[in-house]
């Protein structure tokens, strides 16, 4: 299979010391010794390069196995299966994307990214006030209910990952020097996504015209991706060098988004990032977005904001910033728009 690859060498990434991406123990979010040294590490990882490994996190390595175990049973299914719950159907972006349906850069991709992927958000049912007021991006997912126990894998999952991010944004706000509860008021009902993602390998000659994902900045607060061992992950330092960010044991790659970086006032950094799979082998990951309420301000935070400066950035919404990334990258969505 190697042999059949030719990599353009731009799109090499370094092999550097894992210091570059710091490996953070986060037990102490959940009660363990050591939150302050924690903060300070966090603190620092999102100034410098805007990700981190997170380890000693708590989630059970028999729960990962089997969501992505699911996560291959339904990406094995003939499109024409998949269709039945394709994103298109949904009122509220949920559902299943095919290989090319999100391009992260448009710039330089004609036909989208390498990958097809799956949306699951907070579910709601029709009756809800924000649904019933037609809200975006908030409503019932699209589940696949002719795999039996698909859902209930997923939705476990994905409330497993809803109190990870919680217990993170609390630290992010300490390293901010905020209070630990400072987001709390718009953390009733986040508009948090967990995106199952298949890369089929790539092989032939490989440039930035068509990637696994390409090069891209997460949209919005706060990301935790569990990552398979077939590597690909590449992340872009400040000072344009691109590294390799391979899979460490027992961790979730931890990055910020543009959100998180308007929030701050560009004192947190959301840092590009691409994906190439020359594994020679399916690729999986489970990245899990999360972000607060649609109606969160987002704008420049009390401690970031240095006497004498301004904003670097025009208020918004945690709803209007979603909306129009989603819309850069999901032709579908743009045109129902």
């Amino acid at each position: 299979m190697a042999d059949t690859i030719q990599i353009d060498p731009s799109l090499r990434g370094a092999h550097m010391p894992l210091t570059q991406i710091p490996i953070i123990d986060i037990s102490p979010l959940r009660g363990a010794p050591g939150k302050a040294e924690m903060v300070e590490q966090i603190g620092k990882a999102c100034r410098e390069i805007g990700f981190f490994y997170a380890v000693n996190h708590g989630v059970a390595p028999e729960m990962i196995a089997q969501v992505y175990a699911e996560a291959r049973r339904f990406f094995a299914l003939p499109d024409a299966e998949k269709e039945k719950v394709a994103i298109e159907k949904s009122s509220c972006h949920r559902g299943w994307f095919r290989i090319g349906g999100e391009n992260l850069d448009p710039a330089k991709q004609a036909e989208g990214d390498l990958k097809e992927g799956y949306k699951i958000g907070r579910d709601l049912p029709p009756d809800h006030p924000r649904v019933l007021a037609g809200l975006p991006l908030h409503g019932p997912n699209l589940w696949p209910d002719f795999l039996p126990g698909w859902r209930e894998v997923m939705q476990g999952y994905y409330d497993e990952m809803v109190a990870m991010g919680r217990r993170m944004i609390g630290a992010f706000a300490l390293a901010l020097g905020l209070q630990e509860d400072f987001f709390a008021p718009w953390l009733d009902v986040t508009m948090t996504t967990l995106g199952p993602l298949h890369y089929p390998p790539q092989t032939g000659r490989i440039t930035e015209a068509r990637l696994g994902a390409g090069a891209h900045t997460d949209y919005g607060c706060l990301t935790l991706l569990h990552q398979d061992e077939s590597g690909g992950l590449q992340v872009r330092r400040r000072d344009g060098v691109w590294i390799d960010a391979p899979p460490v044991p027992g961790s979730y790659v931890v990055n910020i988004g543009d959100m998180m970086e308007r929030w701050t006032n560009g004192v947190f950094q959301s840092n590009y990032h691409r994906v190439i799979n020359v594994s020679g082998k399916e690729r999986y990951s489970l990245p899990f977005f999360f972000d607060p309420d649609f109606y969160a301000p987002v704008e420049c935070l009390p401690t970031c904001l240095a006497p004498g400066e301004t904003p670097k950035y025009k208020p918004t919404t945690a709803g209007q910033h979603l909306l129009d990334m989603i819309n850069a990258s999901f032709d579908y969505h743009r045109d129902k728009a």
